[in-house]
């Protein structure tokens, strides 16, 4: 089997246009790779620098009404992973800019999409486009007459004669194609962990790995499967318009296919009616703004009964900053009840895709692509629920200083000094880790290796049914 490979590298050298080919592959990879790398870093850097500035004027607030503090609210920014220069996933459609403000939970805005029409459908030009859609038609190319050459030119009855089996043979040729993939894939790899290797941690270069292994899967299923259509049919124009059928199949048709089943059975509302069902269900709880409405007056005498006083004129704490965080606590169930069941279906629809990996192995690779360079919807939703948390938390730092400050009820002047907002922590991002990721993405990668086991067994086991000639 060595000496196969080895003499199938030799064939391929010769072939001057594939050596032509193949550098120019290597250095639009490195070109892509490097790109997407200073695209990564310059969004860093602006990312920290708005950071930075928004902080800088929260601690510059020189005296404030913590619940105008509130109004006036603040912005977070979704951080890009190290790894998202490979795989950007969802972030060009989700937006990265969150504004956190008492009363409302604000959805995520600013998306490049929603930017700019230049962003096609299949995204930027980024290395999983090269990674997932070119080489892999690349490697079909390499391989769809592999075998049938040898049929054509009496070869193939030689080399079984001389003792080489035909399924080692399809297995042998597999490889050297296969190992021309890895050589491409490796070199992306390599350049990404040379230019961002400051920014790496253990963490990081687990997912590289990761990523490593479910391309170079997908890399052997589909060079196997060519080599095996060369071997199976009569002529390479029906080995070569198999695979294409099959490479149309898996990265076009069945993703869209499954992708709209996925829509149609957990169906996300629209926005409007979202944004209907999330104020009617907020008009039903108590407005802290408005004190003579019916539940404001029943929360008046809950308040006036657990304190054991007449008036709120007589409490020691400032009434207003209570009946606040009583309208913010109601309003936190009406978004967990209404964002946490979109939340729901978009997990809903995500489990149901994963589940098209038992009939194409690129839904897993995409899945799994996505997942470890942390651009995909449930890093997504992580950020969205750690903001969130750090929304209620800075809301009711604001409404609790309001209360027990020293304000009275009513005094809607009162100030609270800069030292104060000073104190309030900045929000930080932790992403989740990888253990976390595989908690998800173990399905993408079982199904990967079941797919790499199938094809190798199929090869096996039915080689010995076709024809030489």
């Amino acid at each position: 089997m060595k000496q196969i490979i080895l003499n199938e590298w030799k064939m391929l050298l010769r072939v001057r246009i594939l050596v032509y080919l193949t550098l120019f592959f290597i250095v639009a990879l490195a070109a892509v790779t490097w790109l997407g790398i200073v695209q990564n870093n310059k969004q860093q850097r602006q990312q920290q620098a708005s950071q930075n500035h928004i902080r800088e004027q929260w601690e510059s607030i020189d005296e404030m009404n913590p619940h105008g503090a509130a109004h006036y609210g603040s912005y977070v920014f979704k951080p890009v992973t190290v790894l998202s220069s490979i795989d950007e996933g969802i972030n060009t459609i989700t937006g990265n800019v969150l504004r956190l403000e008492g009363h409302v939970q604000n959805e995520m805005s600013y998306s490049e999409v929603s930017q700019s029409l230049s962003v096609s459908k299949f995204g930027k030009l980024k290395p999983s486009l090269l990674l997932q859609y070119v080489i892999p038609l690349f490697l079909i190319f390499l391989a769809f007459a592999s075998i049938s050459r040898e049929k054509e030119t009496g070869r193939l009855k030689l080399l079984v004669f001389q003792g080489a089996s035909l399924s080692k043979l399809i297995l042998a040729k597999t490889i050297s194609v296969w190992v021309y993939g890895l050589l491409l894939l490796l070199v992306t790899i390599g350049i990404q962990l040379l230019l961002s290797i400051s920014d790496m941690n253990g963490d990081s270069l687990t997912r590289m790995v990761l990523i490593l292994f479910a391309y170079s899967a997908y890399y052997y299923i589909i060079t196997l499967l060519a080599t095996w259509f060369s071997a199976r049919l009569k002529s390479n124009a029906a080995s070569l318009s198999s695979m294409l059928a099959v490479w149309i199949l898996w990265t076009i048709f069945f993703p869209k296919i499954w992708g709209n089943t996925a829509d149609k059975l957990y169906p996300l509302p629209s926005r409007q009616e979202f944004k209907t069902a999330m104020k009617d269900d907020r008009s039903k709880g108590m407005d802290g703004h408005n004190p003579s409405d019916k539940r404001s007056e029943a929360f008046k005498k809950e308040i006036l009964a657990k304190y054991n006083v007449d008036s709120i004129q007589q409490l020691t704490i400032n009434y207003d900053g209570l009946r606040m965080q009583a309208d913010e606590e109601y309003g936190n169930q009406v978004w967990d009840k209404h964002f946490g069941k979109n939340y729901e279906l978009l997990q809903q629809q995500k489990r149901f895709y994963q589940l098209s990996g038992v009939f194409n192995p690129f839904s897993s690779l995409q899945n799994a692509g996505m997942g470890f360079s942390g651009s995909d919807m449930l890093h997504h939703l992580d950020f969205l629920k750690q903001a969130e948390n750090y929304r209620r938390d800075l809301i009711r730092t604001l409404n609790e200083k309001q209360t027990y400050g020293g304000s009275k009820t009513g005094d809607w002047g009162w100030k609270e000094n800069n030292e104060f907002y000073k104190s309030v922590k900045d929000f930080e991002y932790r992403t989740p880790t990888i253990g976390q990721v595989m908690a998800y993405y173990g399905l993408d990668m079982l199904f990967m290796a079941i797919w790499v086991l199938i094809t190798t067994c199929i090869v096996f086991l039915l080689s010995k049914k076709i024809k030489l000639t």
